[in-house]
């Protein structure tokens, strides 16, 4: 009783469901574990006394919350103080206000931001704690709009380097704004990667989600090119030349997305780049990025030029080097300083390009623009577990737990943030963050938006079955990205395809954050949240071998209420969401139509059943929804080829109430091949294939541009508005 005490008042949980109905309780050794990586020693029955003991004496007696929230709807419980204390605020902006006598209510009426609470007692007690006076709400996006969803990389021009850009980027907002009415595109995570070779292809296992990854920029568009002196430019030339027939490679001669052998070009070429003396203007725009960025961007600057000379994984470093606050850390930084303004250009020009791309955007009358994404993790040896390591649970990785569609659970690799070590400073890891991420951005896309609430923490060495839930202070952190939200006029989306506890998506809903509906997922199972049905669920439940990001297709789940359950009318979806028919981890939808996504995981081995068994239900379920788009007169009968009814299954979106209706660009020329196929790693290119048409030949931003069949589908949505 007294472990589960400890836990509860830890926020760990003892048990969980993993279906409706039932329970099962988690092991003691694992409650042990993970109260251990939390910092409190549950492992004898003296410890756990004196853990309880210091937790009264510490955080049971604290005048004050570690950090206090207050919105106007929502007032902070301060009934615990004692009689004749008085509060007083020192605001962000460096104003005070002495509020007298305790009235939560008062503190609703600060103005937004960050500020420093400060208590004091009659006997002479004084605690302080910082203050987030958030609105209850993110900014909604302005209007209903579409837009594409893309996988930056696979967004080849003939001016890429390998692989897409962010001049690319921009020039596909500028081209889709302008010519197509397209409200947004959003991305896959532009974070920062662990370095190879080999690199990790998945953009959802980042070094740092601090800040974005260089191999992004486009080479030609840095102003410095243009001044390369002589013996340089031939080398960037070269460079260039270079680059080209990698790219043709990829375009022409059927090869793959090398990251690795992109970054070896830009990285050379960004060399030459860094020997240009800056004119006086961008020295002074550069200082003041990194006056901007502070602590931060030294850190993370630091970690690369370290692992240039040591490797990724800090904690293999010399024992002098593994804290970014050593000596010998400092002693090797005062060397490194050429190094480390080299990253910090870097990360300086990235940025400059991100504002470039999104002003192109708004420029093209995008009403929101960038939709950024946010990656549930980052990776364990990375440059944010470095630089923060107090904030991350050592020794944990988060996951999921058995259901069932996986009685294995699932183990993503990734550290957990520590929601004490959050609580303690004020949620600054977390803000920044979420600050960095909104510089240039109209919305952001949260994957696994659940993580918020709790995460399923596995402790190192044990199989994902042993786990437990963690919980988060959920209302600390969506008033967090609600204030960070509202500062930069962004809507957020939330990843919340999957296992979803109750109340989450009200909650969710409630501050403005916008769900995602995929097509295939929305049917009536008869019981629970109406989107926590079990074919969403599955759209989780293969991400083990893949991590976060990741998604099964609904005919890879195992045998349950299938064609049963009824799809649910347009009118019957919610609003707040972003609506598709597909997504970056789940079969395009000229797949799905002619079956290549079953043939495709019997080829590898990924079926869940006999083939047979399989291509039946693919069939009738494909069947029940062509039967469904002829009856709402979305698809007229006779027209049942593929691109008539990607088009059928676009005008069912624009039916549904969903204020943000997304395109998968692969699906707006036939792509047959999706870019994520969860359940492998060697056996599929997962996150590099180039956007193809239906043979498999890539296509170019520019042949995007002038696809007949793009614009057929895009005039539907564009007419839908009308």
């Amino acid at each position: 009783m007294g472990r589960a005490r400890l836990a509860r008042l830890h926020g760990v949980a003892t048990s969980y469901a993993p279906s409706p109905g039932k329970s099962v309780q988690t092991a003691d050794d694992t409650v042990v574990a993970v109260l251990a990586a939390l910092g409190v020693d549950a492992s004898t029955p003296h410890a756990v006394r004196t853990a309880l003991a210091a937790y009264e004496d510490g955080a049971g007696r604290a005048l004050l919350p570690r950090t206090v929230v207050a919105r106007p709807d929502r007032p902070p419980d301060l009934t615990g103080l004692p009689e004749g204390t008085v509060l007083r605020v020192e605001t962000e902006g460096g104003g005070t206000a002495d509020l007298g006598a305790p009235d939560p209510a008062a503190l609703t009426r600060l103005p937004l931001g960050i500020h420093v609470l400060e208590a004091r007692t009659p006997g002479g007690r004084t605690a302080r704690a910082p203050l987030i006076v958030a609105p209850d709400r993110v900014p909604a996006p302005p209007g209903r709009s579409h837009g594409f969803l893309v996988q930056l990389y696979s967004l080849l021009s003939r001016r890429s380097w390998g692989m897409g850009d962010l001049g690319d980027l921009a020039d596909l907002a500028a081209w889709s704004g302008r010519a197509l009415g397209t409200g947004f595109v959003q991305l896959n995570p532009l974070h920062a990667a662990v370095p190879g070779p080999p690199t990790d292809p998945s953009p959802y296992r980042p070094s740092s989600r601090r800040f974005p990854d260089p191999v992004h920029l486009r080479i030609e568009h840095i102003p410095e090119y243009a001044d390369l002196p002589g013996t340089a430019r031939l080398r960037a030339d070269e460079l260039a030349a270079r680059a080209h027939a990698l790219r043709s490679e990829v375009l022409e001669g059927g090869a793959l997305i090398d990251r690795d052998a992109v970054w070896a070009l830009k990285r050379e070429a960004l060399e030459l780049l860094w020997a240009v003396p800056l004119s006086p203007g961008r020295r002074a725009a550069y200082c003041d990025f990194l006056a901007e960025q502070g602590q931060a961007l030294e850190d993370h600057a630091t970690w690369c030029a370290i692992a240039e000379r040591h490797g990724p994984d800090w904690r293999g470093w010399p024992d002098g080097l593994r804290d970014p606050r050593s000596p010998g850390t400092a002693r090797l930084r005062h060397r490194l300083l050429d190094r480390i303004d080299f990253h910090c250009r870097l990360a300086w020009l990235t940025d400059q390009q991100l504002a470039a791309a999104q002003r192109a955007a708004r420029d093209a009358g995008m009403a929101i623009g960038l939709v950024h994404d946010l990656a549930v993790g980052v990776h364990p040896s990375g440059a944010d577990t470095w630089a923060q390591q107090d904030a991350f649970a050592a020794g944990m990785s988060i996951g999921a737990p058995p259901d069932a569609f996986n009685a294995r659970g699932q183990d993503w690799g990734l550290p957990p943030w520590r929601p004490d070590a959050l609580a303690a400073a004020g949620y600054a890891p977390y803000r920044e963050l979420l600050r960095g991420l909104l510089r240039h951005a109209g919305a952001l896309r949260i994957d696994h938006v659940m993580g918020l609430f709790r995460l399923w923490w596995v402790p190192e060495g044990r199989p994902p079955t042993e786990g437990a839930y963690v919980r988060y202070d959920a209302e600390a952190m969506l008033s967090v990205l609600a204030l960070e939200a509202q500062r930069a006029g962004a809507a957020v989306i939330g990843e919340d395809l999957g296992t979803v506890e109750p109340g989450v998506r009200d909650a969710l809903a409630a501050r403005g954050v916008l769900g995602t509906s995929v097509l295939w997922f929305e049917r009536d199972y008869g019981g629970g949240e109406r989107d926590a049905a079990p074919r969403a669920e599955a759209a989780e439940a293969a991400e083990a071998a893949d991590g976060p990001g990741a998604a099964r297709a609904p005919e890879a789940v195992p045998d349950g209420p299938g064609a049963a359950a009824r799809i649910l009318a347009p009118g019957e979806w919610r609003s707040g969401c972003l609506a598709t028919v597909t997504t970056h981890d789940l079969p395009t939808t000229a797949a799905r139509l002619t079956g290549a996504d079953v043939a495709l995981r019997e080829r590898l081995g990924l079926l869940a059943g006999p083939p047979e068994r399989e291509r039946s239900r693919a069939t009738y379920e494909l069947a029940e929804w062509m039967g469904e788009l002829v009856r709402r007169g979305l698809l007229p009968e006779g027209q049942g080829d593929e691109e008539a009814a990607v088009k059928a299954v676009h005008r069912f979106l624009l039916r549904t109430p969903a204020r943000m209706v997304g395109v998968w660009l692969p699906d707006a020329v036939g792509d047959r091949r999706p870019q994520n196929l969860p359940g492998t790693w060697d056996e599929y290119p997962n996150w590099r294939l180039p956007i193809a048409g239906p043979d498999g030949r890539p296509h170019t931003l520019e042949e995007l541009a002038a696809s007949p069949r793009l614009h057929a589908l895009m005039r539907e949505l564009s007419d839908g508005y009308r």
